[in-house]
This record gives C-alpha cells, structure tokens and sequence, in this order.
C-alpha cells in the first residue's frame, strides 16, 4: 500500500462504522515500536528501510535517547480489504512496568489490542499484565509471536526445535488466559449459588464448582494458528506468515482442497505421499521412524522462498499489516547456513539504500 493522503484520512474519520482502534501490548523490548514502525510505513508515511530504526511514534527526546517507549502515542492508518476500507487508529503502549498506567489507558479505548511476544523470551511478566488488562476490558486481542527470525540466527534451533518452542510459547500464553478463564467461571458460579436459596436451613452447603467449568465454553479464548488469531513475524525485517497464502498455494500443487489445509497446515498432521492426504499422528510416526514428518516440516525449500518473494522481495509491508486480523506462521526446514547469508545480506542491501 502507497502513501496515503489526508483527504483519504478525512473521508474515512466520516464513517464511524469503519474506525477501529488498536493497541500494541508487550512486555519491554518485545518489538512494540518496531511493529507500529512496520504498519506505519504501509501507509508510506516513513520509509519501510527505516522501520525499526526511526522508532517513528517514540516522539520524545528522552525516549529516543533511552531507547524506550514511556508514553502512548497513537497515529491514524488506511487499511483496504478487498473493497472495504478502514479507518485504524493504533496507539502504541509502554512495555515498562513503570509505566502500566498508560497501558491501562490505552486498552479502554481501543476495540482490540495486539498482543507482541518475543519468540526467545517467551511469556514476561508484562505479558501476563497486558493479558489480564484486555481480558478485564473485554477486549479480542491477537497475539504476535515476534522476532522468529531470532530462532534461527542466535538460538540456531533446527526446524523441530523451533516448532517445539513456539508450540511452548502458545502454551504459556493458553494458560494465562485458562487461568483468567477460570476465575471468571468461579466467580460466576459463586455469585449465583449465594443468589439462591439453601436447600437445607441448617446444614452446610457444598458447592459444585466442576459444573460451571463443564458448561462454559472456552474454545474461542484460545491462541491457535489454525483460528487466524496468531501470528508469526520478524518485525525488524518487515514480514509476517498467512495460513491462507500457503493454503492456496498447496492446494494448487497438490491437488488438496484449502479448507482442509487450513485445518491441517498446523499441529499434529504429516501428508501421506503415497495415498495424497493429510493424516493424523505426525509424532508418533516421526517416533517410530526418527524422522521429523510433520506436515509444516514436509513443506520446505519452496515454501521459504515463496514467503520471501512475496514479502521481503517486494518490500511490502502491508502484509505484515494484513496479518493483523489473523495470521499463519509455517516454519520451515531450511539450511541455516542460506538463511544467514540471506538474512545478512538483506539487512546489508537495506542499510546502504538508507
């Protein structure tokens, strides 16, 4: 997406069903500033070389010099999909705990929030604040798993590993929203038992509280690439994965329809070569053969190289912006040797363009 002009900007702010507000929440140095940084050059308000660099909504003296945010700064975005246009007002929020009253003000006034986490560091302590204070607001957030380039280039995990970690980390961030989930059954269940009357006037009262947990249905809280509210991403460089792209990739190449790949593309599946279909107990086949079969580690060299035509080669970071309502990350098995030398030598190409 170009550069878009503030008669664009005036003509959307007149249509209130199409303004959405947004938060950014992570804990501190989880790449808060250079995600907005990203979504703001899809507007061409900065360069996108310059994303991550110019900390474009740090606009203080002294956060630029601490290299920090302390204050919520928001901007005004265009984002067109398909035919719909939207107005996206995004405030990027402190990570510092220092700093919470902020976030607190941020997130009541937004519709959404996007929740950054560091693919290394995993769930902070932070995080589990920013989880609680959407949670208490009512608000849907999308989480973010940044800097997954940083699996390969510092922890220089093999694909597996990788997988494992990330499964690790929605793991954790899965039990922090079970956790809030729960709480709020409790204490639900024990209001309305006090509401009524006891059956017996004298006796003790034994609450049952397995049977509001039984009942309430939890399965849209949850964090889960193959429900389009996860994302993986490397911010600095400006990219982000969608199930979509890949599904219909594959499905073309392999003759396999994309609703089924949609379901299939993340978790315990591996493609059966032979009979052509996606079939369950990756692990215990991979276990059995000491291989790793998943079908996301199946998907290789192609899929890599077609992400990176797509994102990274046409300089366009308004996939990464799409990737906002609900993304898909694959993580390939690659040489890491070609990914360095790739990663390297695409950080070089953009700093002598500045």
């Amino acid at each position: 997406m170009g550069h878009t002009s503030m008669d664009k900007i005036i003509t959307l702010q007149r249509n209130p069903a199409n303004i959405r507000n947004l938060c950014i929440l992570a804990h501190v140095d989880h790449g808060k500033t250079t995600l907005a940084d990203c979504l703001v050059a899809s507007n061409g308000i900065i360069s996108s070389r310059l994303a991550g660099k110019l900390r474009y909504l740090d606009s203080r003296e002294d956060e630029q010099i601490r290299g920090i945010t302390m204050k919520s700064s928001a901007i005004s975005l265009h984002y067109g999909d398909g035919e719909k246009e939207y107005l996206i007002n995004l405030i990027d929020s402190p990570g510092h705990v220092d700093f919470s009253s902020e976030v607190s003000t941020a997130v009541r006034l937004c519709d959404g929030a996007v929740i950054v986490v560091d693919a290394v560091e995993g769930v902070c302590p932070q995080t589990q604040a920013v989880l609680r204070q959407a949670w208490l607001e009512n608000i849907r957030p999308v989480l973010v798993i940044n800097k997954i380039d940083r699996l390969i280039m510092e922890l220089k995990l093999t694909a597996q590993e990788a997988y494992m970690h990330l499964q690790k980390i929605l793991e954790q961030v899965n039990a922090v929203t079970g956790t809030l989930f729960t709480s709020k059954v409790l204490e639900e269940r024990a209001e309305k038992e006090e509401e009524q009357e006891s059956e017996s006037l004298g006796g003790e009262q034994v609450y049952d509280w397995s049977t509001g947990l039984e009942e309430a249905d939890d399965s849209h809280l949850y964090f889960s690439p193959d429900q389009g509210n996860v994302v993986f991403a490397s911010a600095i460089d400006g990219w982000g994965f969608r199930i979509q792209q890949f599904a219909h990739i594959y499905s073309q190449k392999m003759g396999i329809r994309a609703e089924v790949l949609l379901r299939t593309l993340w978790g315990d599946f591996y493609l059966n070569a032979k009979a052509k279909k996606i079939m369950k107990g990756a692990q215990v086949r991979a276990e059995h053969r000491h291989i790793s079969t998943t079908f996301t580690y199946q998907m290789r060299m192609h899929q890599i190289l077609t992400l990176l035509i797509i994102v990274i080669v046409q300089d366009d970071v308004l996939h990464l912006f799409s990737s906002i309502v609900g993304m898909y990350c694959i993580y390939s098995t690659i040489s890491q040797d070609f990914f360095t030398k790739f990663h390297n030598a695409n950080r070089e190409s953009a700093y002598s363009r500045v």
